[in-house]
């Protein structure tokens, strides 16, 4: 993986701030390279060392392993969640 690209996507996410989400498509896009699955994969191997609760799927939710851990991190936070997903709409970080 491109180490330019990895570090790209977690300094983009250590500026997202708390209470606010941004999705993985939306980091690509910022970026102009790559793709959701791409910064999907970034998060999945090394992700642990920022706010990997504030990058979330189009629809609000994480990978089943990672919700639980992400809602108690979301209500620490004050994220608007509905039915166990961040309202993505309502959380979306500033600038995006």
């Amino acid at each position: 993986m491109d180490e330019s690209f990895t570090e790209a996507v977690l300094e983009t996410v250590e500026r997202v701030p708390a209470g606010h989400v941004v999705t993985y498509g939306l980091i690509a896009e910022r970026l102009g390279r790559g793709g959701a699955r791409q910064v999907g994969r970034v998060m999945a191997l090394e992700g642990a060392a920022v706010p990997w609760w504030r990058v979330v799927r189009a629809d609000g939710s994480l990978p089943p392993h990672l919700m639980v851990d992400a809602q108690r991190h979301w209500r620490d936070e004050g994220t608007p969640v509905r039915r166990g997903r961040v309202i993505v709409a309502e959380a979306l970080a500033p600038g995006f």
